[in-house]
């Protein structure tokens, strides 16, 4: 029997008492733990290993896969909506959780069973952070262009390329890496999981970002790093149906993290427009202010209830292909125009770095860009329309 659960100005309705204890422990943790680090740390520049340490100790960085493996066992519905109270109070860290859920997939999920067995424990267990190597400088959205190549040596693949745009580059302990093993198109991509102490294999100087500074990006760097056979992630030439199916499920986790970088710039824009008086009363009484943050209301509102859709599908076993590029594409948009909003109801005073929501803005445009952009969202959702009915 489904269960309301309420905190901090949001309802929600969860399948079970359980899925409602994780949500207070989750809020909980980032109501004391992550909200009152976010500005310092975002501002330095600083990465917060230690709330990684912590999330994953507290069981929060494997909720969706199996118990048997270290797993939390929990449906995407539920673990999806952790993510979005995480991203509430810091956008950095609950991106990290859900580029550690991506980087888990392909084991999780293609992995043969010795590999499982013999991997994912330690994956999942909360000590080790991942990171998932797709793009490369000259290869984003367009994955089959990618030229990162392994080739065969013994029992070992000898890999050298560049991937780009790694989150947790630098300070993963392992990485997911697509890589071409032959020149067959897409039918010559492959996954190999490597740990990040692999010799050949070194992170370059982390980007400069406009936002999300608590979260490193850089590149990865293979200088004939040998790679064992036996880490192959499903069959060699495999690798592109692998991406594929990741991309899907960290779309979601991308809207879900949106979806509460919004309601934090929403929450932000409520409370200051009760105390801020003009005209003899607070601003959110006055007509314009009250329209733009019932439209704020509502585009967070309507993206929450298509990402869990898509959640429901995932779980189901449905195709959520085109619902997750939809939620994704949503979600991200909303979170732009509700973050450059909830300056715009903060004044003069939403531009400086007084206010945490100048920062929300910056973090939200990313967000467009990351796990594909929402110009590949689009074409994602046009190629397949109607392909999905009754799936």
């Amino acid at each position: 029997m489904a269960i309301d659960w309420y905190a901090g100005g949001v309802m929600r309705r969860v399948p079970t008492a359980e899925a409602a204890a994780l949500l207070d422990l989750t809020y909980e943790i980032a109501t004391k733990e992550l909200r009152p680090r976010a500005d310092e740390a975002e501002a330095a520049g600083y990465f917060p290993r230690e709330m990684f340490t912590m999330l994953g100790e507290l069981g929060l960085m494997s909720l969706p896969y199996e118990e048997q493996f270290g797993g939390g066992n929990q449906s995407h519905e539920v673990s999806l909506q952790v993510l979005e109270e995480l991203s509430r109070a810091w956008m950095s860290v609950a991106v990290g959780v859900s580029v550690h859920h991506l980087a888990c997939f392909p084991l999780a999920n293609f992995g043969t069973d010795v590999q499982q067995r013999q991997w994912l424990p330690d994956l999942l267990g909360g000590k080790l952070l991942g990171a998932y190597c797709l793009s490369e400088p000259e290869s984003g959205s367009d994955a089959a262009a990618l030229t990162t190549r392994a080739v065969a040596d013994g029992d070992d693949y000898v890999v050298n390329g560049t991937k780009a745009w790694i989150t947790h580059g630098g300070v993963a302990d392992f990485y997911n890496l697509m890589v071409r093993t032959s020149d067959d198109g897409v039918k010559g991509i492959s996954c190999l999981l490597v740990n990040a102490d692999t010799p050949g294999l070194s992170a370059a100087t982390p980007e400069h970002k406009m936002g999300g500074n608590s979260s490193p990006t850089a590149q990865i760097r293979l200088v004939d790093a040998r790679v064992a056979k036996s880490r192959r992630i499903a069959a060699e030439g495999g690798g592109f149906t692998v991406a594929l199916a990741a991309l899907d499920a960290g779309r979601l986790g991308i809207a879900a993290c949106a979806v509460g970088l919004a309601q934090a710039a929403l929450d932000a824009a409520i409370e200051y427009s009760g105390v801020r008086v003009q005209f003899g009363r607070p601003i959110r009484e006055l007509q314009g202010v009250a329209f733009m943050l019932a439209d704020m209301a509502t585009s967070v509102a309507a993206s929450r209830a298509l990402y869990l859709e898509a959640a429901r599908r995932m779980d189901a076993g449905l195709n959520f292909t085109s619902i997750a590029a939809m939620a994704k594409l949503l979600a991200t948009d909303s979170a732009m125009k509700v973050t450059t909003d909830a300056i715009q109801v903060f004044g003069g005073a939403g531009y400086t770095r007084d206010f945490p929501v100048e920062r929300y803005f910056r973090e939200a445009k990313v967000l467009q860009i990351v796990e594909g952009t929402n110009q590949v969202q689009r074409m994602v959702i046009g190629r397949n329309l109607g392909r999905e009915l009754g799936s």
